[in-house]
């Protein structure tokens, strides 16, 4: 079998669980790596033991001339995902896998999907979440109905200071520029557009409609979008016999003096989500492996219906899988020609969606998603 040959721009933090999902197949070659800073090339190649048959490059259109690749990685800050994408749909590639969030314009976010289409090329906006094992469960679950037709669901995420990994103020200072970061606040984004990106997708995939409407309350504390409430109603279904209709919302909060143990980021995720039988609660996602994983007070999922309770937490409940997952999923979905997820629509989609929640801050106002179109 010939070997799918990866190239990667960027060697940040992010790489670190990015690239766990090409290691250790027999149909993927990694052949090259980018990044403007010369040593980050090394210390992954060295980091990850990659062998010193792949080649470094410290500029992308140099990578993207010079290489014959199959599937690009791109790890870059959100305003260079654009530019770069469209570099390399004029190169001969199979798969384009893109950083979230998408772009900083549904402008932007429009050029890719249509280059990608243009030249045949597979577009996946990466994303963890999904295929997070425990995530990839309850959605399994909420399909077999076990808690009835669903009408609510709130994702709450606590941002915590210390005890995860140690990220220098040079590597995320560019989110604090809102033409850098994008999202539309005058200090950038870096925790509703960036990391919210994950959670506004989660809701849209997790109850499987799309979003009527959006409000939000956006505050501002040490220079970040946090703490933040932020409320939408999902459109109505036009052929279900039993509707109760279905509302959402994503709590962030902001605990600056708090130690969160976590292998990854000092931030931790949990869901409730209601149906017309019962209701499902997940515990973790991002830092998933740590002290309340191996915990019973924190099963992976818990179940209430019928007046009873059953907690689920047989499956790996380590973050790092999601990212393997993912990747997984779009090396076969360019294999075998399917489809990836996220697609390029599902990501412009979810784009709209974070926009108008940072944009209904603003301006105080219900937002649709639909109409935000910049």
């Amino acid at each position: 079998m010939e070997k799918l040959k990866v190239g990667i721009i960027g060697c940040g933090v992010i790489f670190d669980l990015n690239i766990l999902g090409y290691l250790n197949r027999d149909d993927i070659e990694i052949t090259c790596l980018c990044d403007s800073k010369k040593r980050h090339v090394k210390e992954k190649i060295e980091k990850f033991n990659l062998g010193h048959n792949v080649r470094q490059y410290h500029d992308y259109k140099e990578m993207l001339d010079a290489e014959n690749i199959d599937i690009l990685e791109i790890l870059l800050p959100h305003y260079l995902h654009c530019d770069a994408t469209l570099y390399a749909t004029q190169k001969d590639i199979l798969g384009i896998s893109l950083q979230k969030p998408m772009a900083t314009s549904i402008k932007d976010c429009d050029k890719m999907i249509n280059a990608c289409k243009k030249n045949d090329i597979k577009l996946k906006v990466f994303e963890n979440f999904t295929f997070y094992p425990p995530i990839m469960k309850a959605k399994q679950l909420l399909e077999e109905g076990i808690i009835g037709e669903v009408n609510s669901i709130h994702i709450k995420t606590v941002e915590a200071t210390k005890g995860g990994w140690d990220i220098t103020t040079t590597t995320w200072i560019w989110r604090l520029d809102p033409k850098l970061c994008g999202g539309g606040l005058e200090c950038g984004s870096p925790i509703i557009f960036d990391d919210g990106f994950h959670k506004f997708w989660l809701a849209l995939y997790l109850i499987g409609a799309k979003v009527e409407k959006v409000y939000s309350w956006i505050d501002r504390f040490n220079n970040l979008d946090v703490p933040a409430y932020i409320m939408w109603k999902y459109t109505p279904p036009k052929d279900s016999d039993f509707f109760v209709p279905t509302y959402g919302s994503m709590e962030y909060n902001y605990s600056p003096n708090m130690t969160l143990p976590s292998p990854y980021y000092p931030e931790d995720d949990f869901i409730s989500i209601t149906g017309s039988e019962g209701i499902m609660w997940i515990n973790q996602a991002t830092a998933g492996g740590n002290i309340m994983s191996k915990s019973e007070a924190f099963p992976a999922i818990v179940i209430f219906r019928d007046g009873k309770l059953e907690t689920i937490s047989d499956m790996e409940r380590d973050w790092k899988y999601g990212f393997i997952n993912s990747t997984n999923h779009f090396i076969e979905a360019i294999k075998n020609d399917g489809d990836p997820i996220l697609s390029g629509e599902e990501g412009k989609y979810t784009t709209q969606f974070a926009l108008a929640a940072l944009k209904s801050s603003m301006i105080g106002k219900e937002i649709s998603p639909s109409d935000i179109r910049e």
